[in-house]
Parts: C-alpha cells; structure tokens; sequence
C-alpha cells in the first residue's frame, strides 16, 4: 500500500509539472510578472463608450472619433480633429486593445505621454501603426513598421497581419523596461536610458527633443495621422513595480 501510495503522488507531481501553462500565464512568467500583485482590468473602451478619453490638450472628444461598428475610430476629413488621451494616467501598465489600419493608413499609440508640449509624441514613446505595404515610412526600416518603437527599435515586419485585418497589441511599461507585442509576438524590448536607447534615440528624429521618453507617468494617446483608424477591445492594469 506504502509503495502505491508513493507511486500515485509521484504520478501527480510529473502530471502538473508537464502541464502547459497558457498563453498568458507563459507570458506572465517570461515578464516576471505576478500576477497576483497586479492591478484589475480597467476597461478603456467596450464598444459603446468614450468616456475614458478626451482630446490632447482639452477635456471634449474630438468630433472625428466616433464610435463605428463598436469599434473607436478616426475619420479624416472633418474640422474637429487631432489626438485622444486617456484621463488617467498610468506609469507601470499593461495595456491590451486589437486595431486594423487603412490602405496607405499611419497612427499611433503613444505612452507616458504628457501635456507640457504641442504634441504626445514629444514625451511618449509611439508604438507604430502602419500599411507595412504601401505607407512611404516603410521604405526607411524596421524601425518605422507596425510593432516599432517609432524611428528607435525595430520590429519584425512578419508579425503584422494585413491591411484591413485585426490585429493584436499588447505594450507592457514597468519601471525602464518595455516591451511591444503584436499578434502575440515579441516584437521590441528595451530598457529606458540604457546605452543602448541613448545611442538609438540620438541617430533618431527624437534628437531634438530632450524630454522624449523622459516620463515614467501619462497618458495612453491614439493618435490622428490623418488616416483612418479603428480601435476595440481597450483595457488596461496597472502594475506593482518590479523589486
């Protein structure tokens, strides 16, 4: 009876030890995430509400997003446009949402963004959103494709589904350490203020800009390139510092 005994809890321990995490429990760990210290899901944006933004720099919604199909989009071409912003702000986060762009199309979402300056981008970093096909940014590299950490980290142009597909984004920003995901692909990693972000952003555009990714707290930002753009599924949590 002993020797079954040992047999059956040696079985349950190989059971659970060969059992595969899922998707995002894997994710969790490759992070060094703990789950159980982070913060609940808020809820940005479910399809039938904008109340969690406002415009850059003002506390009404531009008239050029709209709601469409339960999903929050851009649409060119009328007077009242430009930016959106969260009203919160978050520092440590992981921020999910799906987006699919328009042939030719550009935008952004741009993170620890602030107010002090004419635009977000010229505090936060821009996770790029773009035709890989047929925009013109394509033809300067990696680092101007969909995933990118706009014009200073590459991602890889496979990662991106087509253009009028949706696809999936998740960012994740705790302390100096970021990471783009698209389609459940790694695309960048980085680590604020390393040598190698500080070599990277002074052979960027951002050269001129000394408080480009200065902010460890803002705004999540969508952003009106002019093209249009959809958005759905936004959500967000907020994430206990690393030790």
């Amino acid at each position: 009876m002993r020797s079954f005994a040992l047999a059956l809890v040696a079985f349950l321990v190989i059971g659970c030890m060969d059992r595969p995490a899922d998707d995002h429990e894997s994710a969790e760990h490759e992070n060094g995430m703990d789950a159980s210290k982070d913060g609940e899901w808020i809820v940005l944006f479910d399809g039938t509400s904008t109340d969690a933004f406002r415009g850059f720099d003002r506390e009404t919604l531009p008239s050029s997003w709209v709601i469409e199909d339960g999903s929050l989009a851009y649409v060119p071409g009328g007077s009242d446009g430009g930016d959106i912003v969260t009203r919160d702000r978050f520092g440590d986060f992981e921020l999910e949402l799906e987006w699919k762009i328009s042939e030719t199309g550009n935008s952004g979402i741009i993170y620890r963004a602030t107010e002090e300056f004419d635009a977000p981008w010229m505090t936060g970093p821009e996770y790029q959103l773009l035709d890989n096909l047929t925009h013109p940014d394509a033809q300067y590299g990696n680092d101007r494709l969909a995933g990118a950490n706009y014009d200073v980290h590459p991602a890889d142009p496979r990662a991106v589904s087509p253009v009028g597909a949706w696809n999936a984004t998740r960012i994740v920003a705790r302390g100096p350490h970021v990471e783009h995901w698209l389609n459940g692909n790694k695309v960048v990693s980085y680590e604020l203020y390393s040598d190698d972000w500080t070599a990277r952003v002074a052979d960027s555009k951002w050269v001129n800009h000394p408080e480009y990714g200065r902010r460890l707290e803002g705004h999540i930002a969508l952003q009106d390139h002019g093209d249009r753009v959809w958005f759905r599924n936004i959500r967000i949590r907020r994430l206990e510092a690393s030790d």
